[in-house]
């Protein structure tokens, strides 16, 4: 009812059916033979013109692609430019700082976290050889095969261990036990 009442103040695009009623209705009837002349030069007129234009646009287009292949821009180049312009958009971003520093704060915790399990674990190995070396005073036991097995495996393996706890950064070594 309110697209009615609007009429020809109406500014929106047409539409496919609007297309086909507009063409579908014969205002030659309407029109004078000098009126149905002037627009019959008119869109004559237009058309040349349109042509024209697009004459001049595709020269222009040309013309752009020569430049820019003498600066050696290609397409290429551009998409890079144009990624890395949006890359720096968006750190710039608050969205974006925020993100950053809550993610660099979580990792900080993360690698202390990671360091304290390993000293922690350093220490039980530590714990277990100074157990295993002091706590067995009996010499019948400490001399025999299996004890001495036993006991150059836990030494190898917390041997082994020691240069990783180094290498990895942990804060403690197991020397200090």
């Amino acid at each position: 009812m309110e697209a009615q009442a609007r009429g020809l103040l109406e500014t929106e695009p047409l539409q496919g059916r609007d297309e086909d009623t507009v063409a579908s209705a014969d205002f030659s009837s309407m029109l004078s033979e000098e009126e149905r002349e002037e627009l019959k030069a008119e869109l004559v007129q237009l058309e040349d013109e349109i042509t024209t234009l697009r004459q001049v646009l595709s020269a222009k287009e040309r013309h752009l692609v020569e430049i820019k292949q003498k600066l050696g821009m290609n397409l290429m180049n551009e998409l890079k430019q144009n990624f890395s312009k949006s890359w720096h958009d968006m750190q710039t971003t608050t969205a974006y700082k925020k993100t950053h520093e809550t993610l660099s704060h979580a990792g900080q915790k993360a690698t202390a976290a990671f360091s304290n399990v390993g000293t922690a674990i350093s220490k039980k190995f530590g714990d277990m050889s100074y157990s295993i070396r002091h706590s067995i005073s009996m010499p019948a036991m400490r001399n025999s095969p299996t004890f001495k097995s036993f006991e150059e495996r836990v030494e190898t393996t917390v041997t082994s261990l020691k240069p990783q706890t180094k290498e990895d950064g942990f804060c403690c070594s197991l020397d200090q036990f």
